[in-house]
Parts: C-alpha cells; sequence; structure tokens
C-alpha cells in the first residue's frame, strides 16, 4: 500500500518510473526525487523530455563529490576486488576490454591496471577517447574500422578473439553485443560495472546457450546450444554476477570513505 511519502531518493530510476506508472496518487504529497546514479539521470531526462515527469528532480549524480569521487575511484577499488573474488584468476598479462571510458571507465581501466593487465579500450565520445589515449591506453574497436552493421561480418574476431576480460561500464544497451560474445577468446570472462544486465545480451545467452552455475553469482556460459551442455566443452564464457553489477554482486561495493561523499 502506498504511504504519505514525500521524497524519493533514488538509485537507478526504478522506484520513480514505479510511483509515476503505479502509485500516481502519490505524486500530490512528494516534494522531488533525488537521483544519484548516471544512468537514473538518463532515465529522467527521458521522461521530461516526453512531458512525463511530474515532480523536480535534483542530479546528485553531476556533483563532484559523486561522479568524480564515487564513479571513478569506487570503481577503481572494487572492480578488481570483484573479479578475483569470483574466479580467482591471476589477472597480471592478461589482455582485458574496458567498453566506455566515462568516470566509471576512467576508474574500471585504472582497477585492472592495477593488477598487471594489458588493457584496451573502446569509446564514441571523442574526448573520452582522447582521455584514454592521454591516460596511455590503446583504443581499439570491436568493429572492422569502427562501423558495427549488426552482423558478425563487422566483428573484429582477431581482436576479440584475444580478449581474456571484457567489461561493460557505459550504462548503454547492447555494447557488448551477441555478436561480439560469439567472436569471444574461449573461457573469457565477462561482466558488467556499468548500471542494468542489458549492457550484455544476456537475453541471446539465456535464450541460445547453456547455463551452469559454478558458485552463486558466477556461471559458465556454454557456447554450444542451448539446454543440455557437455561437462567437457571448452567452448563458454564465464559470467559474473548475471551481467548485472559486478561490484556488488561479487564483491561488497564501494567502501564507505566513497559513498560518504556521495
Amino acid at each position: 500500500q502506498p504511504w504519505d511519502a514525500n521524497m524519493i531518493l533514488d538509485d537507478g530510476g526504478d522506484l520513480t518510473e514505479i510511483i509515476h506508472k503505479k502509485y500516481p496518487a502519490m505524486l500530490d504529497k512528494i516534494h522531488g526525487v533525488t537521483e544519484e546514479t548516471t544512468t537514473g539521470v538518463h532515465r529522467l531526462l527521458d521522461m521530461l523530455a516526453k512531458g512525463e515527469l511530474k515532480i523536480p528532480a535534483i542530479n546528485v549524480n553531476d556533483s563532484v563529490t559523486k561522479s568524480k569521487n564515487d564513479n571513478k575511484y569506487g570503481c577503481r577499488h572494487s572492480l578488481n576486488d570483484a573479479i578475483k573474488r569470483g574466479t580467482d584468476h591471476l589477472l597480471s598479462g592478461k589482455q582485458a576490454l574496458v567498453i566506455g571510458y566515462g568516470d566509471v571507465g576512467k576508474g574500471s581501466a585504472q582497477s585492472l591496471r592495477q593488477e598487471g593487465m594489458i588493457v584496451k579500450v573502446t569509446e564514441v565520445d571523442p574526448i573520452c577517447a582522447m582521455q584514454a589515449c592521454m591516460d596511455g591506453f590503446e583504443l581499439v574497436s570491436p568493429f572492422i574500422d569502427g562501423e558495427n552493421d549488426g552482423t558478425e561480418a563487422s566483428i573484429d574476431k582477431a581482436l576479440l578473439g584475444k580478449i581474456d576480460l571484457i567489461v561493460t561500464t557505459t550504462g548503454n544497451v547492447n555494447v557488448c553485443d551477441s555478436n561480439m560474445l560469439k567472436a569471444l577468446k574461449k573461457r573469457a570472462v565477462v561482466c558488467n560495472i556499468g548500471h542494468f544486465d542489458n549492457e550484455i545480451d544476456t537475453a541471446f545467452m539465456r535464450k541460445n546457450w547453456a547455463w551452469e552455475e559454478v558458485k552463486p553469482q558466477v556461471h559458465k556460459i556454454h557456447r554450444t546450444g542451448a539446454g543440455a551442455f557437455d561437462a567437457q566443452n571448452d567452448d563458454y564464457l564465464i559470467l559474473l554476477a548475471e551481467g548485472r553489477l559486478v561490484n556488488l554482486g561479487n564483491a561488497t561495493g564501494h567502501p564507505s570513505r566513497i559513498m560518504d561523499g556521495s
């Protein structure tokens, strides 16, 4: 049952959307919403553009103490921790691809570099791409000549066939799509630290490939078809946290010192 709330404190825009769609009567007493994530801010802007946002909204995410603290340094702390807890892999000397070089991507790339990984970055924004280059990361594209025509033919299979770990950091949809997943190296680790589980095309993986739970929040995704799988099969991906936030699914998120500022 709805209650007499007077403020929404949101993370990702979910609560704001639910109240607008299912409990609109509550909006009469709600003074506004504070949103602390990049993804949530994008959803609020979309609602505003469509005339659907009925209450004032404060963008907490773009506060310097949040985006330049939590997004960057929190992810720098928690990403490598989550991957090591989930896989117990030695990361040093392996090749990683970070998709996106915003604040989360910057912290993530640094986190993997701290482990001694060979880190490559893919980024569509020219300023962020320049920053990645100036920070010493190799700029690459998973697509031949940087053009994605939606087919397997456009995938740079030579690049993805050498990647040991891929991390999505964008808050966007299908930035690691089915064609990329097909081209990845056998036994590559796939994870997301952006926001929802649709950055990686997990819907395709659930429909077409067999899932084997190794332990909670760690799955082998057998690329040999749906249904049954051969336990001796080595053509699989290791998916962490089912494509959701890896630092929450496989570790304990950001330290309290980081969250104090956000």
